[in-house]
């Protein structure tokens, strides 16, 4: 049973930091691409960034660039997203997922049905 388990949301003030982690089982973390995707209410689910295997690659999208960084650490299953300065356009829910590109490469665009595993979400509310 693959699983996926995020953790290290909360309600914060803009411009502070927050360090997402999403711990995988289950599955062998080498072996997959990773992404981090949010939803606020009332909006789709839109990817953030992704990495890919050994993570050599990393991808944004425009409005992270340079505020967020992906990481991973095959050896201890874990995937992490450091978020800076953050603003209240950033409050989602959070959602790690793992891609076991079966059917496309992997790039920030790659939608949420080509993910094959997902966690739970954690909640990152920014307060103006």
């Amino acid at each position: 049973q693959a699983q996926l388990l995020e953790s290290g949301g909360g309600l914060v003030q803009a411009g502070v930091s927050l360090r997402l982690s999403c711990a995988a089982s289950g599955l062998t973390l080498s072996r997959v691409a990773m992404g981090w995707f949010r939803q606020a209410p009332g909006k789709g689910r839109e990817c953030v960034t992704a990495i890919s295997l050994s993570g050599s690659n990393t991808y944004y999208r425009d409005s992270v660039k340079g505020r967020f960084t992906i990481s991973r650490d095959n050896a201890k299953n874990m995937v992490y997203l450091q978020m800076n300065s953050l603003k209240p356009e950033d409050t989602a829910v959070y959602y790690c997922a793992a891609d076991r590109l079966t059917r496309a490469p992997l790039t920030v665009f790659t939608t949420p049905d080509e993910y094959d595993y997902w966690g739970q979400g954690t909640q990152v509310t920014v307060s103006s």
